[in-house]
């Protein structure tokens, strides 16, 4: 499997484009896949510079239905004029940061022909399937941090009902793809304890004084009880990831757009 980072916070170059957002191209040995998009068209270009042809992608997927990771789907749906797009069914769902900055999708994109709703449980083919973390037990609390969902005309605290994860087996080999964890790093390790992981911790608004180091030490001490090796990046916070990183050593690593991924 070959995992190659379109677009992310940082970048490994200076030829390759930056923004806050993420998506990933995976090809796997029968398929290739995006996972996000980013927020821009920034993802194609870097594409472009690393000889990805998004042409060849055969399908997409959205991890949940904020605009740093489906901004990128415009552009996508105008390269790319085959590859459906699976979306959690509560993507298009009204979401924001506070009480009124909207942070979620074009609905246009609903009107393309080429979204595909996925419920709690979605097998797209042999060893991919999507799930959502709805209705499982968490081991840890969810935080909305401050996002919002609007329900009914009601703005309530974000429950992330429409983030879904991909789960890639392979030569033995399980990988889930996670855009941010926000229903915890923590309950998604619970729930699927994958060989490798690949997404966001969302530990960025953990502050490093004394609490916030205590919380993010035990973050790691549970990380590590897994035989799991991690690639994160875009939420997860630099100063974050590298505190992580003294504690977790080689058990943990950064994506920044242009890198590459190859699993065996």
């Amino acid at each position: 499997m070959r995992i190659t980072t379109l677009i992310e916070n940082t970048s490994c170059g200076d030829g390759f484009a930056s923004e806050h957002g993420i998506g990933l191209l995976i090809e796997t040995r029968k398929h290739t896949i995006l996972f996000d998009a980013g927020q821009s068209d920034a993802f194609a270009r870097n594409a472009e510079k690393l000889g990805v042809d998004l042409r060849d992608v055969d399908f997409a997927v959205l991890s949940h239905g904020h605009y740093d990771h489906g901004g990128g789907l415009t552009r996508f749906l105008e390269i790319n004029e085959k590859a459906p797009v699976y979306v959690n069914c509560h993507a298009f769902e009204e979401h924001f940061h506070g009480a009124d900055r909207y942070i979620g999708l074009d609905c246009r994109l609903k009107e393309s022909g080429r979204i595909l709703f996925a419920g709690d449980e979605c097998r797209v083919d042999e060893g991919i399937t999507l799930y959502s973390g709805n209705g499982r037990e968490t081991v840890t609390s969810v935080d909305s941090s401050g996002l919002c969902v609007k329900k009914d005309g009601v703005l309530c605290p974000e429950d992330f009902c429409h983030e879904q994860y991909l789960l890639v087996e392979e030569g033995g080999m399980r990988c889930l793809f996670s855009g941010c964890s926000h229903r915890g790093i923590l309950n998604i390790m619970h729930w699927f304890a994958p060989d490798v992981l690949v997404g966001g911790f969302h530990f960025k608004d953990i502050a490093l004084d004394d609490a916030g180091r205590e919380r993010l030490r035990e973050a790691a001490d549970a990380l590590l009880g897994y035989r799991t090796v991690y690639y994160t990046g875009h939420c997860t916070g630099m100063e974050q990831y590298r505190f992580l990183k003294e504690l977790m050593g080689d058990a943990l690593h950064y994506i920044s757009a242009g890198s590459v991924i190859c699993l065996e």
